[in-house]
Formats: C-alpha cells, sequence, structure tokens
C-alpha cells in the first residue's frame, strides 16, 4: 500500500504570497502549474539577499563580492548537482531553459559533423535515425527534426496508445542499429503519463545508442535519481520547480561532456585564445558562454533546498492523492473528456480534458472570472493533439500548494461554463 502524502499543505501555502491574491472578488486557485510554478518567499527572498548584499560578474575578479558571487553561483551547482544524483558537480551545466538544454545536445551533434576528429558518436549522416515519442513537447521535437534536415538522418517516433501510455510493442523496430540517439519525455506535459524508463533506456543501450530524458515536468515532481536512470542526459528548468525563470539544467555524463563540441562560443568558456585559434575549457564552462544568470541560479538553490526540505517522496504522495481526487470528480461533469490516462497509475497531477461543445479557450475565461487559473491551447505537444482529435485542450495542473478545495472550486466553474455555454 502506498504512503499517503506527508505535506503541510496549508504550512506550505503560507510560504506563497501570491496564493493570497484575488482575481476580481474571487480568491485565486491557481491550477496552471506545468506551465510555471509559483515561488516560495524563501526563493525570491534569497534572491534578493544576493542581488543587495553580494551582486557582482563571477569568475574573473579576486575582490570580495566577486567572490561571494562565484561561491553563490558554484555552490547553486552543487546542490542541484546533489538533488538529482549525480556523480560530479561538474556534470551540471546551467542553461537558460530545458529547451536550451535540448538544443545544447542537439547542436553538438550538428557541429560534430563539421569538426574534424569529432567523437563519432555524434556525427550524423543519412542511414542513422534520431528517436523521440508522439507525446513530446515541442522543445523535445523541433531540435530533433531540424537535426535530421540539416544532417540527412532520419527522425522515427514511439506511438501512443487510446489510453494515454506510449506504445512498446514495436520498441524493437523503431529503436535499431541505425539510431544514434534516443530522447524522450520522461513526464508527458499535456497527458500527464510518468513514462516507463527502463526498458526503453536498456533498448537504447543495447544498440549503441544515446539516451536523453526530457525531465522538466519529472523533477519538481517526483525523485530522479540520474544515476539509477541509467541515461546520458536529461534536461529541465528552474520556473516549474518553485524556482526563478531564465535558469535550466542540462546533466551528462563527465565523459559525454567532455567528448561534445561547444554549442555557443564566447567569453568564460575558453582555455587559451590566441587570433588562429582557441581552445575550450572543460566542461560545465565549455558549455556557459558569456555571464551566466547568478542570481536566478541563487534562487534555483534556495527552491532545491525547499524541495528536499519537504522531501520528494512526499512531494510524489501528495501529487498521486491530487491526481485520484481530480480525475475522481472530474468524472462528475457532464461532456467532459479526460485526455490521457483515466487512472491515477503512472500519471502525475497534471490532468487535459475537452468539453462537449466548448472551446477551451471559452472554458479558460470562464474558469478565470470565477478564479481558477488554467492553461489552455495545445501545450506545445501539437501532434500529441492530433494524435486524440483535439485542436486543444483546457490543462488543470497542480502542486506541492494546491488543495482538494482548489480541484473542487475548478469542478464547480465548470458547471458554470456548461451554463454559460448550455
Amino acid at each position: 500500500m502506498e504512503a499517503a502524502s506527508k505535506l503541510d499543505v496549508e504550512s506550505i501555502r503560507a510560504d506563497f504570497p501570491i496564493l493570497r491574491r484575488k482575481i476580481g472578488d474571487k480568491p485565486l486557485a491557481y491550477l496552471d502549474s506545468a506551465a510555471t510554478s509559483q515561488k516560495p518567499a524563501q526563493v525570491t527572498d534569497a534572491m534578493r539577499r544576493f542581488t543587495d548584499h553580494s551582486n557582482a560578474n563571477i569568475s574573473r575578479s579576486v575582490h570580495t563580492l566577486a567572490s561571494e558571487a562565484t561561491e553563490a553561483y558554484e555552490g547553486a551547482r552543487a546542490k542541484v548537482a546533489d538533488f538529482i544524483g549525480a556523480i560530479s558537480h561538474d556534470e551540471v551545466v546551467f542553461t537558460k531553459n530545458s529547451t536550451e538544454s535540448i538544443n545544447l545536445v542537439a547542436y553538438a551533434f550538428q557541429n560534430a559533423v563539421a569538426e574534424r576528429g569529432a567523437d563519432p558518436r555524434f556525427v550524423l549522416g543519412p542511414g542513422d535515425e534520431v528517436v523521440v515519442t508522439e507525446m513530446e513537447h515541442h522543445a523535445n521535437l523541433v531540435p530533433w527534426q531540424q537535426l535530421c534536415l540539416r544532417t540527412g538522418a532520419t527522425l522515427r517516433w514511439i506511438g501512443i496508445t487510446d489510453t494515454g501510455r506510449l506504445d512498446l510493442e514495436h520498441l524493437d523496430e523503431v529503436i535499431n542499429e541505425r539510431t544514434k540517439v534516443v530522447s524522450f519525455v520522461h513526464v508527458a506535459n499535456l497527458l500527464g503519463t510518468v513514462n516507463p524508463t527502463s526498458q526503453i533506456v536498456a533498448r537504447a543501450k543495447e544498440v549503441g545508442a544515446l539516451v536523453g530524458l526530457d525531465s522538466s515536468q519529472a523533477v519538481p515532481h517526483l525523485p530522479v535519481d540520474v544515476t539509477e536512470l541509467g541515461v546520458d542526459f536529461i534536461a529541465f528548468t528552474g520556473h516549474k520547480m518553485l524556482g526563478p525563470t531564465g535558469i535550466g539544467v542540462l546533466w551528462a555524463k563527465a565523459e559525454l561532456l567532455d567528448a561534445m563540441p561547444p554549442f555557443l562560443t564566447g567569453g568564460s568558456m575558453i582555455e587559451t585564445v590566441t587570433m588562429e585559434r582557441t581552445t575550450f575549457a572543460k566542461a560545465p564552462a565549455k558549455f556557459e558562454a558569456g555571464t551566466p544568470p547568478v542570481a536566478e541560479a541563487v534562487g534555483l538553490a534556495a527552491a532545491v533546498d525547499y524541495l528536499a526540505a519537504l522531501g520528494m517522496d512526499n512531494v510524489r504522495a501528495h501529487e498521486k492523492e491530487l491526481a485520484a481526487y481530480m480525475l475522481e470528480r472530474l468524472e462528475t461533469v457532464d461532456g467532459l473528456t479526460v485526455i490521457g490516462p483515466r487512472v491515477p497509475i503512472g500519471r502525475g497531477a497534471t490532468v487535459s480534458f475537452e468539453l462537449d461543445g466548448v472551446h477551451p479557450h471559452d472554458v479558460g475565461q470562464v474558469l478565470d472570472s470565477e478564479g481558477v487559473a488554467v492553461r489552455v491551447g495545445h501545450h506545445c505537444a501539437k501532434p500529441t493533439c492530433v494524435r486524440f482529435g483535439v485542436t486543444a485542450t483546457t490543462r488543470a495542473s497542480g502542486y506541492v500548494y494546491t488543495t482538494t478545495e482548489e480541484i473542487d472550486r475548478l469542478v464547480s466553474a465548470l458547471e458554470q461554463v456548461r451554463k454559460v455555454f448550455a
């Protein structure tokens, strides 16, 4: 029997000032955490303290402020590395977001094509294949599409079953001896599906392919240990895990980072520079050209501290309870169809649905008038929408501060939508 959540949600909510605001005369029910989470005061306070007392550029001066800034930035790297079970802190590269993290890897493949003596694992051409899934966020689809267009490689994908799960029946055919890289979503942002990783990772390794995860919806919501996952790289972002916007993470195995050509070039990522040529610094500096988001790294470190104090097992248990409650309550709404798994097994507290005869944008506007914030649209997952025959959905998503009362308000507001568009 699974453990019940040990989160004190009311105590958690007290840390989030924005949850006390009103939309018109209605208290806010924030059910859009899959798009961006809210930030506790501990995160904004940490960023403010850094900005007020230690703001400086890193790694370029010996004065006190620069030393403090460098220590804060590298300390944030260490906290993130420990949070995801990385073997070395240097396996963590700070980026702008998950999209940039995935592009960094995709461009390493593209750059390797033109680089003399590049690691053959990164050299793609006609006859080679890249594998994704049909449930990807565009951030883990478009970069690989573009890579295949530019190199002549072929893009293949794993399909989705009618119940919103990955169709692994033909896995050995899709991932084969021609496959060079497999990159797939850990937790689907539209369907809420928590994908099984072991079978896909094992098959990728069997054929010698590199394998990565888009963990944008996973690292914030469930325990993630990169060593246990057995993958080569993962990407995630700060603003979905109680942290600030403008900072993301690429974790990759150290030997992989050493072999990868850099993505962006310029200041701070060099070893030596002459007018004729440049040699590059070791990772992670090799992939962090220019002035990094230091204050944002401080905020991300505070978010990691906050989540670690809650305990990721407790976070996961709370969200399983939310998912079960949300699915049960939504089933009571006439004309509502859940898109994705309809049972709270192997899924997160992100639920997309359509309401018969009502466009999602209309649903979202009426819900907003009731103080309920949800996401509407294709959620940067248009192929998934096409798979289920919808142009858009309404998506409600919970997090550590979400209550069952807010889900009740969602259901009541949906009944109001039915009345408005009856």
